[in-house]
C-alpha cells in the first residue's frame, strides 16, 4: 500500500484545514487507517484512526470536538478535517495504515505516508 497525503499548509489560529490521504491498491477497505502527527522535537503521536467501513473511529483526547476522521472507500481516502485549530497542532502529519482491525488496538500501523505538514500562526 503506498499512501500520499495532501492539504498541509500555513493557517491562522482557529482557522480550519482538510487533509486528504490516497491509497493505492484494490483493497483499501480491508485497511484500518489512521493519522499521526509529529511536531518539531517531539516524537510522533497518534490523532485518530477509523474503522474498515468508517462505521468507528477515535481520537486523541486532545483532538476529540475539534478534528474528524473519515473515510471514502470508493475513492481510497481517508480525511482529516481539523477545526479551531491551535499553534500546538503545528506538526508533520502523517497517513497510515494496516491491514485489518488489529493496529485499531495497538496502534502499531504497517505503511505511512511521506507526511504533509501543518503550520498554525497565532
Amino acid at each position: 500500500v503506498q499512501l500520499v497525503e495532501s492539504g498541509g499548509g500555513l493557517v491562522q489560529a482557529g482557522g480550519s484545514l482538510e487533509l486528504s490521504c490516497e491509497a493505492s491498491g484494490r483493497t483499501f477497505s480491508s485497511y484500518a487507517m489512521a493519522w499521526f502527527r509529529q511536531a518539531p522535537g517531539q516524537e510522533r503521536a497518534f490523532v485518530a484512526a477509523v474503522s474498515l467501513t468508517g462505521s468507528n473511529t477515535y481520537y486523541a483526547d486532545s483532538m476529540k470536538g475539534r478534528f474528524t476522521i473519515s473515510r471514502d472507500n470508493d475513492k481510497n481516502t481517508v480525511y482529516l478535517q481539523m477545526n479551531s485549530l491551535k499553534p500546538e497542532d503545528t506538526a508533520v502529519y502523517y497517513c497510515a495504515a494496516d491491514y485489518g482491525v488489529r493496529a485499531l488496538r495497538t496502534y502499531e500501523y504497517a505503511y505511512w505516508g511521506q507526511g504533509t505538514k501543518v503550520t498554525v500562526s497565532s
